[in-house]
């Protein structure tokens, strides 16, 4: 199965978009480097619509005492229900279980189109 999205442009960088494959609700994802990620729309917890959460980055303590970095810019998909954090990177769950993923769909640009595939 093969789903148009939208164009390219129509996603900016650090941002995402929701649509569905079949019967699938999906969110397709874009990070700050440019690359595209699709994923089952709903979290691994209770369910909730990925796609009304945040694409944000993590804050990562340093080897200075009370330092922090701020890492994984636009990389990190959170739930809007209850702030569980996946690496879109991999899909997996960043904290509660980094084995746990989300189920993941490839993404192709095809002439300027965002193209889902399952």
């Amino acid at each position: 199965m093969r789903k148009v999205v939208c164009e390219k442009e129509d996603i900016d960088p650090g941002d995402m978009k929701s649509d569905s494959l079949g019967i699938i609700p999906i969110v397709v994802c874009r990070t700050k480097d440019g690359e595209f990620y699709a994923f089952a729309n709903r979290c691994l917890h209770q369910g909730a619509p990925l796609s009304e959460g945040a694409l944000r980055g993590d804050n990562k303590r340093t080897t200075v005492h009370g330092n922090y970095e701020y890492i994984k810019e636009g990389e990190i998909l959170r739930c809007p229900w209850h702030g569980l954090e996946y690496d879109v990177k991999n899909g997996g769950c960043m904290l509660a279980d980094p084995e746990q993923k989300l189920r993941n769909f490839e993404v192709t640009i095809e002439e300027n189109n965002v193209v889902v595939y399952k």
